[in-house]
């Protein structure tokens, strides 16, 4: 069975209602690994060795976080740093190679409503331009990009919602587990393009 890995990345998962939901309905899938990083790492001190063998076991990577200030929680920039700067500046050959043509979700939430999110809303950047960063590592990562899962209003929605919204983000996994084949090793490929 192919799998799913989701890192999740919240810095306070306890008092969050909706990455709880979603994760948890995620869970439940069959092939879905979901990985709690904040509860992993409460330190910030990324074990690059145990995320860089979590991330070559997977067929299908989903980076899933609360939007905090236009951004990603600052954990997740930490894993960045720390396990992908290795794959792909320090060790291509060895592991960087080996991760590419692994599709890429990303599925975040946003307290807000989405019309805030545009070029004459409160934030005045649309949620596909403050994600950007992460679709250019994706881009640079080989890692093709998936359309973004986006749930707004994340801290205002009623339980009916809520469940709605997992239960979505649970079928959305579920077809793309479907659609997209295990990963195949095109490392041989690779090589010497980025050698």
């Amino acid at each position: 069975m192919s799998k799913t890995l989701i890192l999740l990345f919240h810095p306070d998962l306890g008092r969050s209602r909706a990455n709880a939901a979603l994760a948890a309905a995620a869970a439940r899938l069959p092939g879905v690994e979901v990985i709690d990083i904040y509860a992993l790492y409460p330190d910030g001190r990324i074990d690059a060795d145990r995320e860089v063998a979590r991330l070559l076991s997977a067929d299908r990577i989903v980076l899933q976080f609360p939007i905090q200030w236009y951004s990603t929680p600052p954990l997740l920039k930490a894993w960045q740093d720390a396990v992908l700067t290795r794959m792909y500046y320090i060790t291509y050959k060895t592991e960087g190679c080996l991760l590419e043509g692994r599709p890429l979700l990303v599925a975040a939430t946003a307290g807000n409503v989405p019309e805030a999110y545009a070029h004459d809303g409160a934030n005045k950047f649309t949620m596909a331009e403050l994600l950007r960063p992460l679709e250019a590592t994706a881009h640079r990562c080989v890692l093709p990009w998936q359309t973004p899962f986006l749930l707004y209003r994340a801290d205002k929605l009623d339980d009916l919602s809520l469940h709605g919204a997992a239960r979505d983000y649970a079928a959305i996994l579920g077809e793309w587990r479907d659609a997209t084949a295990p990963h195949e090793d095109t490392s041989r490929y690779l090589v010497e393009a980025w050698g």
